[in-house]
């Protein structure tokens, strides 16, 4: 990996866990970064304690304003910002409208931007912050689940496209990380995401080792390769797990509410 000194990094979503170990490590690099968050007072922070700038906003409208903040160039774009919200098909619209704009289109929006230059210039590096639910799926949560999915799968698409025109794709693919988001998840974080939960700090580290490598997924967690495995290679045994695994959710659920088991989650 070449050095990150004086490039130019945007880290959305920075405010505060991942991206903001991902913002600390790319300074801690050498690098000039923007970050990017909603909250302006935790942008502002974190870019403070980094020696960054802050660009408060939309993760989906951030690219140009980022760009004049670092003097006209993006080397790297950790397209980081995300949201969680549970239920399935019953969710409001409005859940499922807001996991796809941001989960999604933010991504899209920011690779339209950013693509015309880095062609140009022939080289560039888009880092999705994608979620083992990308790659799994995650019980309680269709909205995070689908769109998760849909992250990958246009992180996989951008590689595919222009991988042999200089521009790294990198896809993060962490189950549970100790942050607000997962404080956030309930009953169904507590029984999937935090028995084996990691820090933030460790998701930079698998970054950096992956970009060092060259290589698309990004896995912090230990043994998430071996379960994507065995869902490719038996999906119905790895569905009927997980289906166990929804009815204990369920049982969990009914136990707290001190309803009878079998209420839809």
């Amino acid at each position: 990996m070449e050095s990150l000194r004086d490039t130019g990094v945007v880290v959305t979503g920075a405010g505060g866990g991942i991206g903001a170990a991902l913002a600390r490590r790319f300074a801690a690099e050498g690098a000039r970064v923007a970050v990017n968050d909603l909250d302006a007072a935790r942008a502002e922070a974190v870019a403070r304690e980094i020696g960054g700038v802050a660009v408060p906003g939309d993760a989906s409208t951030v690219v140009p304003d980022a760009r004049a903040a670092l003097g006209g160039r993006i080397d790297t774009f950790c397209a980081n910002a995300g949201i969680a919200t549970g239920g399935g098909p019953e969710a409001d619209e409005e859940n499922w409208a807001a996991a796809w704009d941001v989960n999604v289109m933010s991504h899209v929006r920011a690779a339209r931007e950013l693509l015309p230059h880095w062609l140009e210039s022939g080289g560039g590096r888009f880092v999705a912050t994608v979620s083992a639910a990308g790659l799994l799926t995650m019980v309680g949560s269709a909205p995070y689940s689908v769109t998760k999915h849909a992250a990958l799968a246009f992180a996989e698409w951008l590689s595919v496209t222009y991988r042999h025109r200089g521009i790294a794709v990198h896809a993060v693919c962490p189950q549970g990380v100790r942050t607000g988001m997962l404080d956030g998840t309930g009953v169904a974080g507590d029984l999937v995401l935090k028995p084996t939960a990691i820090e933030p700090e460790d998701v930079a580290d698998a970054l950096f080792a992956a970009m060092a490598e060259d290589r698309f997924l990004v896995l912090p967690t230990e043994g998430t390769a071996e379960i994507y495995a065995a869902r490719a290679t038996g999906p119905d045994a790895w569905l009927g797990g997980m289906n166990r695994l929804q009815q204990k959710l369920e049982s969990l659920v009914a136990q707290q509410a001190g309803s009878p088991e079998g209420s839809a989650i």
